[in-house]
């Protein structure tokens, strides 16, 4: 019988104490560790897409890495942090409510959490208490905000001309330039004067929506903002579009509300989940369909 989940998390970590461990050496340890028969390694999840024994690694790995608990240098490899190193140093055992400490994984957790939970500070103490419905919306969230960050993260490891790709093949997903040949374009670098991309709102493009596109780390500060705007005034627009995938400064967002332009503002969290909403670099995984009594049928 394969363990809680939960049980997952501090034998996973203790097995890197005493260094880095690929993938399959980390399984070979946590089997020996439970003392997993071959049977139990066979166990698969409700959905049976993977087993029971993988889906607790992996989301093991999740929660230790957003509680920076541990880091993956390199593909398939995991390595302690120095605070996994103090973590073990002075406990024994490691609960999900003990990672909650920790703003990081606190604020990876609460994204995920609908605004009417009583309690955002501490998600799980009460999850007993939410009906099936509540807590089958809190796990959909859970999985897509996991998403979104593995997929920003994604982002950033790409070349700015993908990004700047990227950036207007979202938009077109997203219903603006229609459905036409040539609705929408990545401008030359060497000459685009401040502005990345077109789309195109009509077929005789007699209206357009200019994009600027920053595969930053860094804030977006107001100053970068004002270029941009000077930019759509040397094109003789008023409407356009700037999309990071960090974060804009609040000087930023207050420039915007005060110009007759329209600039919309997209930060890299809107950036993901935009993405993920219009299936623009992932592919649906499993989809479930939750199902009501038919109260017509029944009606005599």
């Amino acid at each position: 019988m394969i363990p809680v989940f939960e049980s997952f998390l501090y034998p996973f970590l203790l097995s890197l104490k005493c260094g880095e461990l690929s993938l399959k050496d980390l399984r070979k340890k946590l089997i020996s560790h439970f003392k997993l028969t071959s049977d139990d390694l066979n166990i698969k999840t409700r959905s049976g897409k993977t087993t029971q024994f993988n889906d607790r690694i992996g989301w093991s790995r999740q929660y230790l890495r957003r509680a920076g608990f541990i880091d993956i240098p390199s593909n398939g490899i995991y390595r302690i942090t120095k605070r996994g190193s103090d973590y073990l140093s002075s406990h024994d055992d490691l609960l999900i409510l003990d990672l909650m400490k920790y703003k990081e994984f606190a604020d990876y957790v609460n994204k995920g959490k609908s605004k009417s939970v009583p309690n955002p500070e501490i998600p799980f103490e009460s999850l007993e208490t939410r009906t099936p419905t509540e807590q089958l919306e809190q796990a959909y969230a859970t999985i897509e905000n996991d998403l979104a960050v593995d997929l920003l993260s994604k982002v950033m490891a790409q070349t700015p001309n993908f990004f700047e790709q990227l950036v207007v093949d979202l938009l077109v997903k997203m219903g603006y330039g229609g459905s036409f040949a040539d609705s929408a374009l990545v401008t030359q670098s060497s000459n685009d004067e401040g502005v990345d991309g077109i789309i195109y709102e009509d077929k005789l493009g007699l209206d357009k929506i200019y994009i600027q596109a920053k595969r930053w780390k860094t804030a977006v500060g107001r100053p970068i903002i004002q270029q941009f705007s000077g930019a759509l005034a040397g094109q003789n627009s008023s409407k356009g579009i700037f999309i990071t995938t960090s974060t804009f400064s609040k000087e930023a967002k207050e420039y915007v509300k005060g110009i007759s332009q329209k600039i919309v503002l997209i930060d890299g969290h809107e950036l993901a989940r935009y993405m993920i909403e219009y299936n623009v670099g992932v592919s649906p995984k499993k989809t479930y369909i939750v199902k009501r009594i038919d109260t017509d049928y029944f009606e005599e």
